[in-house]
This record gives structure tokens, C-alpha cells and sequence, in this order.
């Protein structure tokens, strides 16, 4: 999911695990590796490698090939509330028309850091984050103003309970 949370996100690197990623590249070992770098983002191969009885550039090479594929992604995850943006929401939107389109025109605000195509009563969700209420107030309204959006309901998070990376690979 979106960087979604109020709570303390350590500004470690995270590993992303890709819906539909390649089954092929995904064997135990593969699984194993992606774990490893669940745990740290940042450890090395060396590292790895005695975990999962590989050799150093065995892991490189397999890291590069998940990477390539788009299994996965290495990304830095930040805390919005450190970065100035304490408010967050996510955003339900009912479209008329292209949804791929309406949801490709959403994704290109800065401030929208997550976009998903839905089944059940919105048709769109987007999370934001913002600096306040009065900013939240001002994303609605661009939002509303996007060709295609009909109507918008805001879910304003209160509170973290729980936010985790770690799923992807059982």
C-alpha cells in the first residue's frame, strides 16, 4: 500500500513485493531473499548469501533478476508526518467514463502517493497526504475539478494501528 500512516515509520529501505510477480523467479530461495531484504532493505548480498546458502554475486544476480522483472522494487519509505504532511486520507471516487484514464489523470498530483481501481461502491481510491485540513480541503477540490470524477468521499486517518511490508512472499 501508500506510505498511509501518522505512526513512526522508520526512513528505512523496504522492500515492495509486486501482485502478479513472475511465479517462475519466485522458488524458495528467491522467497527467502526477499525476506531477508524485508527485514533490511539495506543488507548485503554477503549477508544474504550465508542466510539462504548462496554465494555473494549468486544473490546480486538473483536481486538484479527480481528487480528487472519488476517483482519487486527497493524503495526508502518515509514518515509524511516527520516530512510536514500530518493529515492524511484516503479518498473514495465514484467515475464516469475511462477509469484507467480518470486514475492516470489522479495519479500525477504530487500529493496522491497511491491510486487502485475498485470493485464495490467507489470505483477509485486514493490516498493523500497533506500539510492540514485546509490543504486536504484544496486536493478534494482539485479533485473534484478532474473530467471524469463524479463524486468523492474522504476517509481522514486518525490513527496507525499497523502498517507492514513483510506480506509477499508466503
Amino acid at each position: 500500500m501508500g506510505m498511509s500512516g501518522n505512526g513512526a515509520v522508520p526512513a528505512a529501505r523496504r522492500v515492495v513485493v509486486r501482485e502478479g510477480a513472475s511465479h517462475a523467479l519466485l522458488d524458495d530461495v528467491a522467497k527467502q531473499i526477499i525476506e531477508q531484504l524485508q527485514e533490511d532493505g539495506r543488507r548485503p548480498y554477503a549477508t544474504i548469501g550465508k542466510a539462504v546458502g548462496l554465494s555473494e554475486a549468486a544473490v546480486r544476480q538473483r536481486v538484479q533478476r527480481l528487480l528487472d522483472a519488476g517483482v519487486m522494487q527497493i524503495v526508502a519509505v518515509t514518515d509524511p508526518l516527520q516530512l510536514g504532511f500530518p493529515r492524511q486520507a484516503m479518498i473514495g471516487l465514484r467515475i464516469s467514463g475511462d477509469l484507467e484514464e480518470v486514475a492516470d489523470r489522479l495519479a500525477a498530483f504530487d500529493e496522491v502517493d497511491y491510486v487502485v481501481i475498485t470493485a464495490g461502491s467507489f470505483d477509485l481510491l486514493c490516498e493523500v497526504v497533506c500539510r492540514d485540513d485546509d490543504h486536504l480541503l484544496e486536493i478534494l477540490k482539485r479533485l473534484r475539478s478532474v473530467e471524469g470524477v463524479v463524486s468523492t468521499e474522504a476517509f481522514v486517518y486518525l490513527k496507525l494501528r499497523k502498517q507492514t511490508y513483510s506480506w509477499g512472499t508466503a
